[in-house]
């Protein structure tokens, strides 16, 4: 009897794979970001899933599902690639160091660096990873908030996982 499908077999070709963050677009400009470069698959890798303030509502789960459903595109929540709290505080003490907000943070700390690849990157597992987005996924975004892309941890996945699985790599950024 042949096994049944539920549409999310393991690819036969590696997606390519886009980062995202929301601040510094806005709603239009978001979505089509990720209409133009074709996304089929987001992966939301936030602890929290909304963003303070009117401007970013958008984002926010819900409303965020509701218009990806709308656009075709399959939603994936992975908690785990998240920072934990004491991971997050790490960060923020080296951005009060240096002065900076987490909304104009233009790269990681050293010290975030390491605890993330401690915390969620020394059992992850890359192909594990693209199997769960299925089959027909082409394009995957990888999405949290921050504007640079070497501010936000999105970018340590997307390392991981053009290192290990030689997937093409493509940030997409507001204007």
């Amino acid at each position: 009897m042949p096994a049944q499908s539920n549409g999310f077999e393991s690819p036969t070709t590696m997606p390519r794979i886009v980062t995202i963050g929301a601040y510094g677009f806005d709603e239009h400009g978001f979505f089509e970001a990720l209409r133009g470069a074709g996304v089929d698959a987001f992966c939301d890798i936030r602890f929290r899933r909304g963003v303070r303030g009117r401007e970013y509502a958008f984002v926010n789960s819900q409303r965020l599902q509701a218009k990806l459903a709308e656009m075709g595109i399959h939603y994936f929540h992975f908690k785990h690639l998240a920072p934990d709290r004491t991971l997050r505080d790490r960060q923020t003490s080296a951005d009060n160091a240096a002065r900076t907000t987490k909304r104009r943070r233009t790269e990681l700390s050293d010290a975030f660096i390491a605890g993330y690849g401690e915390q969620c990157l020394n059992d992850f597992d890359s192909r594990q990873f693209i199997d769960q987005l299925g089959r027909a996924t082409r394009v995957a975004a990888l999405f949290c908030v921050e504007r640079a892309p070497a501010a936000c941890h999105r970018s340590l996945v997307a390392e991981r996982l053009r290192r290990d699985l030689a997937v093409e790599v493509m940030h997409l950024i507001p204007n």
